[in-house]
This record gives structure tokens, C-alpha cells and sequence, in this order.
């Protein structure tokens, strides 16, 4: 098909909150080769970014990601701030979201990876994430100009508690996870939007990241392979975390260890009730569909839809 004969998605409104300015978008002049990694959050996101880091510059260990991978939406430092830095930047550029397709600006020369997780398996990230947070984080997202919105206050240490509430409000105190699924999702057959998973990550990473590659179109170095893998493995992400992690993991007790966390699955089983699943689990259905909710559940792309693409 050809490009022209596209409906591609246009963006419809914007978005404030206490994490979140959409207008970033709006003023950022595309380039063609852009990449754009987006996900509801803590998904995978990080992960994600460490990959595309390592295939662009070559299996290269000491690499600030999240400085040169910015979170274009987040509203700290402001868009006047963080907008002439990423003009600045020489190199391919690899940005991050945390947007709905509708509050974005897409562009069809860009290439867009958007990554899922299991709802149940982002709010136990979550929990972790700003549980662990320390004054530093509370007083960015608070104490700025610009804050949209309710405050930020800790999570209770009921982590239960604190996932009930999530889907009860659909994403409280943050924003709603079913329509930042549910909106990716609906693009799923544009030609420049890959679908990644986070179980496909822990299941096959050299398998995924030469998938990555391909996407990206960035030519793979067999002779630095091993090294890209290493550098994008659980352990050495983790045992190297203040390159990969905000400042430096400054904005946590226990600093950048604390933000790459466990990379597991399934911590919710232990915890949650079977009704407190079935209430998750028919959400889903109901809110995205089967086909949709059997990929965020698994990783899985049901065989009809695998078919057609």
C-alpha cells in the first residue's frame, strides 16, 4: 500500500497532567529516521530504550540513555528546556512517550515501537517505582510550574490496595492504561509501528533485538552481537543502572538499583484474589476486546490477526 493512501492518525487533544504536557509534541520538527518508544509506563520502556541505544551506537557500554532518550511529554525540565537539546542532538534520535496515539503528534516518516505489559504486572512496577521515591521526585512533579491536577502523594504500602484503586479509576492517580492500550493497538497495521512485548523481551532478547533491528532498519554488527545482548540483559542493565535510569537513579532510595527493579512477572499472584483477577480480566475483555486482551495478557498475537499481518 502505498503511504499516500494512509489515514494516518492525527492528533485530536492534548494532555496535562501532573506527569504529562502533550504540547512538546507540537513544536518538535521531525526528522525522517526518528524513533519514538512508547508505552503506558513501566513496561518495559527503559529496557526498550537500552536496546535501540545499543543498536545505534554499536554495542557501546557507557551510555547516558535516559539523557539521550528523553521522555519528550514529561513537563520536567519544561518543553522550552528539553526542545533545543533534542534539536541539538547529531546522532539518530530515539524519543520516549508515554502518550495516546490521539494526544500525539505521529509522524509518517518516524518509525514508532510501542511496548506492553500485563496491567497487573505495570502496577507492581508502579508501586515499586514510587514507593521507593524520594523527596527529590515528589518536589519535581509537585513543586514545578505547570502542575495540571491532583499532587502526587506516596503509594499506600497496601500494594492490593493500591492496584484496586488503579482499576477502579482506570490508572488513578496517573492516566488511563485502557485507552493508551486500546489506541496503539487500533494502528497496529501502519506500516511504521511496531508491536513489542515485554515477554517477548524475557523470552527471546538476541530473537527480539535483531527483530528491533530490522524494524529500525539499522544494520547489525555480528561481531558486536554478544556485547549488544549482554548490555541489554536484566543483569548488566541493573549492575550498570545509572547510565541507563534518570539522573543517575538520584530521585530514589537506594538510587538507580532501585529503579531497575526485579524484570519479573506474575509478583500479583501471591496477592491478588481470584475475584480481584476476574475483575482485571473482564475489564480487559471489555474494555479492549479479545484479541487485544489476549495480547496484553501474553505476549501472544491471537492466530487470525498473525495471519492477516
Amino acid at each position: 500500500m502505498s503511504t499516500h493512501a494512509i489515514a494516518w492518525p492525527r492528533k485530536t487533544r492534548e494532555i496535562h497532567n501532573n506527569h504529562m504536557d502533550s504540547t512538546a509534541w507540537n513544536d518538535l520538527v521531525f526528522r525522517d529516521d526518528d524513533i519514538v518508544i512508547g508505552t503506558y509506563a513501566k513496561s518495559g520502556t527503559t529496557w526498550t530504550q537500552q536496546i535501540v541505544a545499543q543498536l545505534l551506537f554499536n554495542g557501546e557500554p557507557d551510555l547516558p540513555v535516559a539523557e539521550i532518550s528523553p521522555w519528550l511529554d514529561l513537563r520536567v525540565p519544561p518543553k522550552a528546556v528539553k526542545l533545543p537539546m533534542v534539536e541539538a542532538q547529531t546522532h539518530r534520535r530515539f524519543l520516549k512517550t508515554h502518550l495516546p496515539v490521539d494526544a500525539l503528534v505521529y509522524a509518517p516518516t518516524a518509525k514508532y515501537i510501542y511496548i506492553g505489559r500485563d496491567g497487573r504486572d505495570v502496577v507492581w512496577s508502579m508501586w515499586n517505582h514510587f514507593a521507593n521515591a524520594n523527596d527529590l521526585l515528589y518536589q519535581a512533579l509537585n513543586d514545578t510550574p505547570g502542575l495540571v491536577g491532583p499532587r502526587i502523594g506516596r503509594p499506600p504500602a497496601d500494594i492490593r490496595q493500591y492496584f484496586l484503586e488503579w482499576l477502579q479509576f482506570d490508572g488513578y492517580p496517573f492516566w488511563s492504561f485502557w485507552e493508551n492500550i486500546r489506541s496503539w493497538w487500533a494502528i497496529r497495521h501502519l506500516p511504521n509501528l511496531m508491536l513489542l512485548h515485554f515477554e517477548e523481551l524475557k523470552a527471546d532478547l538476541p530473537g527480539q533485538i535483531r527483530r528491533i533491528a530490522t524494524f529500525l532498519e539499522i544494520p547489525v554488527d555480528e561481531a558486536r552481537f554478544p556485547a549488544i545482548v549482554e548490555h541489554c540483559s536484566f543483569d548488566w542493565m541493573k549492575a550498570n543502572a545509572t547510565r541507563t535510569v534518570p539522573l543517575g537513579g538520584a530521585l530514589w532510595d537506594g538510587g538507580a538499583q532501585t529503579f531497575v527493579h526485579k524484570g519479573t512477572n506474575g509478583r500479583w499472584r501471591d496477592v491478588l484474589t481470584p475475584g480481584d483477577n476476574r475483575r482485571y480480566e473482564a475489564a480487559a475483555q471489555r474494555e479492549l476486546g479479545p484479541d487485544c486482551a489476549h495480547w496484553l495478557a501474553t505476549g501472544a498475537m491471537p492466530a487470525a490477526l498473525a495471519r492477516a499481518a
